[in-house]
């Protein structure tokens, strides 16, 4: 029997997966609790029309990140910290500090999109990576005074 996975199982399916399976474990497990649905034309019309709004909802999703990018970069964040005889600041500027001053710039941008390699901890200009999408990545520059 042909079934559309609508939830992931491990090792058996994904989302929007079309696979043939016994009709025993179709029947008995997978419709049963929720799994999949039985493959049918009307299913498969389904099935299709999701994937196409995905698609779309996708493309806006990756415009919007796109839009966000261009103003992001032209953006300086300027941080005013303590700092010893060569530089090194008493302790370190953090992803929370960054998104922090973002969202009360107007950015909606979460601590855990901001990609640090190295700890904030020296005087000068740096550059964070902002994961704004899957495909998306743009670089903010951050002043430390």
């Amino acid at each position: 029997m042909k079934v559309i996975f609508i939830k992931d199982l491990k090792k058996q399916g994904k989302v929007n997966e079309i696979k043939e399976v016994s009709d025993g474990y179709a029947i008995n497990f997978l419709i049963k609790n929720g799994y999949a649905v039985k493959y049918t034309k009307t299913s498969n019309e389904i099935l299709n029309t999701n994937l196409k709004n995905k698609a779309i909802e996708e493309e806006k999703n990756i415009e919007e990140a796109n839009k966000l990018k261009k103003e992001l970069e032209k953006l300086e964040l300027t941080f005013s910290v303590k700092a010893g005889k060569d530089g090194r600041t008493f302790g370190t500027i953090s992803t929370k500090q960054i998104a922090q001053n973002l969202n009360e710039l107007g950015h909606k941008i979460d601590k855990k999109q901001i990609k640090e390699e190295l700890p904030l901890n020296v005087l000068g200009t740096h550059y964070v990576k902002i994961a704004l999408h899957k495909k998306v990545e743009c670089e903010l520059k951050v002043v430390l005074k």
